[in-house]
């Protein structure tokens, strides 16, 4: 399920919309670290609880697509890179987008209201544990009919989670916020007649 073995071309063919978070964010951190330019880049779209209190809100979204280093960067697109695909595949292009972009931004607006304004952040994790969260929803609708899904991905969650506590420099609220987004669209777009659903118009507009 979470097996990549496509080559680069059927990956983008496949997973359109994963593959164009991932240039942008790719994209979005090449700009951070030219100099002269990554700097105004940080400046104008790194969540500062300060700022998005003085009316720049967009800097709820924008966080999303800036990183801290390579590492960060590099972490966080890995795992859009190995966990995406399958929702895409499941949600559509539409619905997942829409459970990636509204994680991120409930996750950093969760930051926002939670820490004091001195409280700065950045990064695509609250997008990402939307992802997550969303499969918790699949898993919970299909518990009684692929226990073995619930196997894999409730481990994920959970060490995921644990993680989160463990780690120096992490943003709790936007991990946490976002899997509940997560989750909770997951409620809504993943039920098995909805599913069906969507297959049946997909199949009939062939």
């Amino acid at each position: 399920m979470f097996s990549r073995t496509e080559n680069f071309k059927q990956y983008t063919k496949y997973y359109p919309i994963v593959s164009t978070l991932i240039a942008v964010n790719l994209f979005v951190y090449v700009l951070t670290i030219l100099p002269g330019v990554g700097e105004n880049v940080l400046n104008y779209g790194v969540q500062a609880n300060f700022l998005i209190r003085s009316g720049e809100w967009w800097r709820v979204f924008t966080a999303m697509f800036l990183h801290a280093g390579f590492l960060h960067v590099f972490f966080n697109m890995f795992s859009l890179y190995l966990f995406g695909p399958e929702l895409e595949r499941i949600a559509g292009k539409v619905r997942f987008i829409t459970i990636y972009l509204m994680s991120g931004i409930v996750g950093n607006m969760a930051t926002y209201l939670l820490n004091d304004s001195s409280y700065g952040s950045l990064g695509a994790s609250g997008a990402v544990f939307g992802i997550f969260g969303a499969f918790g929803a699949l898993v919970y609708y299909t518990r009684r009919t692929m226990p073995m899904l619930r196997k894999l991905i409730l481990p994920i969650i959970v060490i995921s989670v644990i993680m989160t506590f463990l780690q120096s420099n992490v943003n709790v609220y936007a991990h946490l916020g976002g899997l509940v987004a997560g989750f909770l669209l997951g409620l809504v777009y993943l039920h098995p007649k909805r599913i069906i659903s969507w297959r049946k118009q997909k199949m009939a507009g062939k």
